[in-house]
């Protein structure tokens, strides 16, 4: 990729700022320091004060924040793309890298020639499973849903790869949902204990999932043999090792070297696995090496322990002699401490959409907390290169869920009605994913006594991900530990009222290089937006000006952080847009 060249004019003090950790619940950090904008074109550093990257104790930043607008860290992320210490590499999120357009599969059948009624008289969802099942054993097309509301009784599958479910709109084609997946399937319990509810994150009475992946973790559920939901199958056992990784390769490069290539192809769908070590290094890497990772307790986080290896799908571009490349920059180190290798993975369901719908439920309170029954909206789980677009969940306890899903575009999606627990949720090694110009409408009702909103999660070691073009009336951006790595939210407007989640033995909160980049609050809170003084190697940049109130967020590791704050208290400075401005980079 073609760098573009930096203007020295542009690197000058007071437009960055290198935040090591705020006083907890203080408020803003005046920190000014070009130094690493400068090392990165090899200009020399602005002079800088005796501790400088650090709030003095006791600071309280001033009106306007870190500088005048996102130059300085834009103007260092370009000269660095692949190896940004703050900022994650994220212009290949989303379908097929990015591509705006979704293919158009010929149309193969129409749900009303199966028996679907669009009056809502009778249970739809046989019929519209029986046309999904034949065009996708038939190679694949699109199934039409032409305006109406249809009743479903059942659960509607996307099982084969591509194959569209496409309705008339979201203003024209409902899907009515009469039963919750605790109905159809049964109680999902936690492979964690106690009583909650898997349903409060999982599932979707329109659920993306290749047929025999849907198969076996539903029949799990049902046996009560509660599965993992990821990439290697219930028991994370269903792969084949096919080579090993024997050279370190840095985060961001593409290629790595491995013992013995012959059982790797150009094209190949595989994952990289990275096991941790008995020091819990690997851990430490995903949160930035921040001075902090040392002191941590990682031996009793017996949830987060549970989410290793950490599982990378990529596609192999290339192999030549032992020399393997992929489709992206690698999001770690290689390191052999971590004994990192190639593997097969349960076969994904790619190229396929559902579009144009309203998935709505039988009106129903919110639940209390965790204990929801799955009047769940649509679930995307072991998806790759798939997209959902122009789809609106009403009335539901979880709107839109990314499980184990890879390089899955949401587009144009909305979350409205009664009040929900997750209106959007990305976990389980969700990778590389887009959710753009969606919209989380206030709650129609009041929430009831014991219920708890959280916003946009990520969780679950995903990383990658990015959320664009977003209006949240409520909510806010959240996660539920088990430290995330590498995602952004750019370019959002958000009333700030939830809260993060997340059980302890989960660990950390955040791991390195989140990025919140232009984002406005129209309340003023900075809880979960505001991440500099809790995240480890982030960047919080062009946010408005909140204040700490009715926190929870904590930071995870002592010592300096390694964050950035820069144009704060200035939403819209430029580039306007983190994802936007990283595609217009690609050659």
């Amino acid at each position: 990729m073609a760098v573009a060249h930096l203007n020295l004019v542009q690197i000058r003090e007071g437009w960055l700022t290198v935040v090591s950790r705020r006083r907890l619940l203080s408020g803003g950090v005046k920190a000014g320091a070009a130094a690493a904008a400068a090392a990165a074109i090899g200009a020399p550093a602005a002079s800088a004060s005796p501790g400088s990257g650090s709030a003095p104790s006791g600071a309280a930043g001033g009106s306007g924040g870190s500088g005048a607008s996102a130059g300085g860290l834009w103007a260092e992320f370009r000269a660095t793309p692949y190896t940004h210490p703050q900022i994650p590499y994220v212009a290949l999120a989303g379908y097929e890298g990015g591509t705006p357009c979704f293919p158009r599969h010929p149309v193969r059948a129409n749900a009303l020639h199966y028996g679907a009624r669009p009056d809502g008289s009778a249970d739809s969802a046989a019929a519209i499973n029986r046309a999904l099942r034949e065009v996708g054993e038939a190679g694949g097309g699109t199934v039409l849903l032409p305006p109406g509301t249809y009743r479903i009784d059942d659960v509607i599958t996307v099982g084969w790869s591509n194959t569209t479910l496409r309705g008339a709109g979201s203003g024209a084609t409902t899907l009515y949902a009469t039963a919750s997946l605790t109905d159809l399937i049964g109680p999902y319990g936690s492979r964690y204990g106690g009583d909650k509810s898997s349903w409060s994150w999982a599932g979707g009475l329109v659920w993306m999932c290749p047929a025999d992946r849907y198969r076996t973790l539903t029949d799990a559920i049902r046996a009560k043999a509660w599965p993992f939901e990821g990439w290697t199958g219930n028991s994370r056992d269903e792969f084949a090792e096919l080579a090993r990784i024997t050279a370190e390769t840095p985060q961001g490069g593409r290629s790595v070297t491995v013992d013995d290539p012959s059982r790797l192809r150009r094209g190949d769908r595989v994952l990289v696995q990275y096991a941790d070590d008995p020091g819990h290094g690997l851990l430490a890497h995903m949160a930035g090496d921040v001075e902090g990772t040392a002191a941590y307790v990682w031996s009793d986080k017996t949830k987060l322990l549970s989410y290793v290896p950490y599982e990378w799908p990529a596609r192999i571009t290339a192999v030549r002699g032992r020399q393997v490349t992929f489709d992206r920059p690698l999001p770690l180190d290689t390191r052999q401490l971590w004994q990192p290798r190639i593997t097969t993975l349960v076969e994904p369901l790619v190229n396929s959409g559902v579009e144009g719908l309203t998935i709505r439920m039988t009106p129903t309170p919110q639940a209390p907390h965790l204990l929801d029954k799955g009047w769940n909206g649509l679930a995307a789980q072991c998806t790759w290169d798939c997209w959902v677009d122009d789809v609106h969940a009403v009335d539901v306890d979880n709107g839109f869920l990314m499980v184990a899903a890879k390089a899955t575009t949401f587009r144009r999606t909305r979350v409205s009605g009664r009040g929900s627990h997750h209106p959007y949720a990305c976990r389980e090694g969700s990778h590389d994913n887009l959710v753009e110009d969606f919209t989380v409408d206030q709650r129609t009702v009041p929430a009831p006594a014991g219920t708890q909103l959280h916003g946009i999660n990520v969780e679950g070691l995903s990383s990658y991900n990015v959320w664009s073009r977003g209006r949240m009336e409520m909510g806010t951006f959240d996660t539920h530990r088990g430290m995330p790595f590498a995602n952004v939210r750019t370019d959002i407007t958000v009333g700030n009222d939830g809260q993060h989640g997340g059980d302890a033995s989960a660990g950390p909160l955040y791991g390195a290089r989140f990025t919140h980049w232009n984002v406005t609050v129209t309340n003023g809170r900075a809880g979960c937006i505001r991440i500099d003084d809790v995240a480890p190697r982030s960047a919080t940049v062009a946010i408005s000006q909140v204040t700490p109130f009715g926190q929870i967020d904590v930071p995870d590791f002592a010592g300096p952080l390694d964050s950035r704050l820069e144009s704060y208290g200035t939403p819209g400075a430029p580039p306007p847009n983190l994802y936007e401005a990283q595609r217009r980079l690609l050659p």
